[in-house]
């Protein structure tokens, strides 16, 4: 049965965090077996199911980068990123991609340039191979993934299957945060983003994955049941996820997942008819009502910090005079580089060099938009209209994906507070060019499915 396979998984994680809490070393052998395991559920899929397979492992690797991160298991930083790339040019290999997709190669070209500035201007800090990992190891994922998934019709059980891969290491995630720190009463001293709440890792990263992580659990909070413990499971996920996201303190992780949930309500509401319309509205207020009461409990449990932490205060209750902790600045920077560097850029990874240069300050980037245009001139504008244009060209012609929205404005607004250290933007972004079938096939057509992948096999 599906619903016992389902929680089987979800003890499964849990007991991946409390092993890996025990043995920190395991984090290396988990990371391994994640890419072993797809790689050969992939090759042994028949060609029909490979679409699918490929999806599952880029969602899964997503969900569990931040947790390898922070326990110590990449063997390359950039592992998770290199891995989904990996994997997305096995599925352009191995199935039929629209020709359509063809502009993202084109996304992809015009990023070339801005290497060969580096190359031009190297300076003795500067490390190209280096800068090129960090800087465009994202939106290379981007763009790989993209031309992977854009116009692959999947059924809407399969992607409510990949959004629990997708989650599944998120259990793990906030299990071990539970482990590495039991007490957040304990380490609030401040309404700045807390490494204690956040496993020690970047609590920027972790609310990011940890918000998704709430979209997720929100879909299946809406989603229609068999049984009653399934639903109270979902729950109970979604509230341990989202208190921990919360009591990160890191604003931006949490402002997207609001967002994402809001606009994935509505339109599952106008998709919805007759009685369906009244039962999404009747879970509705249940939702808000169990969201301010996340709230009230972290508010709880932070002593009132984490209330101050959102009205822009500091621990004495005075409102702090930049709401964007320093990112402000940060763009302005690399905006007025692309003014004073408007064709070619000033190089892949030079911002922080150029930035260190005239103001002693060693910082990376914040955001993803205004980088690549400090960076790679009009090439990098160009690039980002590619990205930003052809997912709304897209949604006019197919409306099927009632997520699209939701995973666009992820995608946007996620680069924008937190560019794109980690791969979730990058695959979120590949699943806006999905189409979506609502229709199962009949038990005729899927034998005849059957029977061709087999023949194609």
């Amino acid at each position: 049965m599906k619903f016992l396979n389902d929680i089987k998984l979800i003890g499964l994680h849990v007991l991946i965090a409390i092993a890996v809490y025990i043995i920190p070393v395991l984090s290396n052998v988990y990371l391994l077996s994640i890419f072993v395991y797809f790689f050969f559920r992939i090759i042994k899929s028949p060609i029909k199911g490979k679409t699918l397979e490929i999806l599952l492992a880029c969602g899964y690797i997503i969900g569990a980068e931040v947790f390898i991160r922070m326990t110590g298991g990449s063997l390359l930083y950039e592992a998770s990123k290199y891995m989904v790339i990996f994997f997305s040019i096995v599925g352009i290999i191995s199935t039929r991609i629209s020709q359509k997709s063809f502009v993202y190669v084109l996304y992809l070209l015009l990023l070339i340039p801005g290497i060969f500035v580096t190359g031009f201007n190297q300076t003795t800090e500067t490390i190209i191979r280096k800068a090129i990992a960090f800087n465009l190891s994202g939106p290379v994922c981007l763009g790989f993934v993209a031309i992977f998934c854009y116009q692959k019709a999947i059924m809407y059980s399969s992607f409510q299957k990949l959004l629990l891969y997708i989650g599944l290491p998120l259990i793990s995630t906030t299990t071990y945060l539970f482990l590495y720190n039991p007490s957040v009463s304990e380490v609030i001293s401040s309404t700045g983003s807390n490494y204690s709440t956040s496993g020690g890792f970047g609590p920027n990263q972790v609310a990011t994955v940890l918000g998704l992580g709430m979209f997720i659990f929100c879909v299946r909070f809406f989603s229609k049941a068999p049984y009653k413990l399934f639903k109270i499971i979902n729950v109970f996920l979604l509230v341990v996820i989202s208190f921990r996201a919360i009591v990160t303190f890191s604003r931006g992780g949490i402002f997207v997942a609001i967002i994402m949930m809001a606009f994935f309500i509505l339109f599952y509401y106008k998709k919805s008819t007759g009685k369906n319309r009244k039962r999404v509205g009747l879970l509705t207020t249940l939702f808000i009502v169990l969201g301010l009461s996340i709230w009230a409990l972290s508010s709880i449990e932070t002593g009132g910090f984490i209330d101050k932490r959102y009205n822009n205060e500091d621990a004495l209750g005075r409102e702090k005079k930049d709401i964007s902790t320093g990112r402000t600045d940060l763009m302005a920077f690399e905006l007025n580089a692309f003014l004073e560097n408007p064709f070619l850029g000033i190089g892949v990874g030079k911002s922080k060099e150029l930035r260190f240069e005239k103001t002693g300050v060693k910082a990376a980037s914040h955001n993803e938009m205004s980088r690549i245009l400090s960076e790679h001139g009009l090439f990098g504008l160009f690039a980002f209209g590619i990205l930003f244009i052809t997912p709304l060209l897209f949604r006019i012609r197919d409306k099927s994906n009632i997520f699209f929205y939701s995973f666009f404005l992820f995608w946007f607004l996620t680069i924008n507070h937190s560019s794109m250290r980690i791969a979730a933007p990058a695959f979120v972004y590949g699943l806006c060019l999905l189409s979506i079938n609502y229709k199962e096939p009949s038990i005729r057509e899927k034998r005849e499915q059957l029977l061709k992948s087999r023949l194609e096999g």
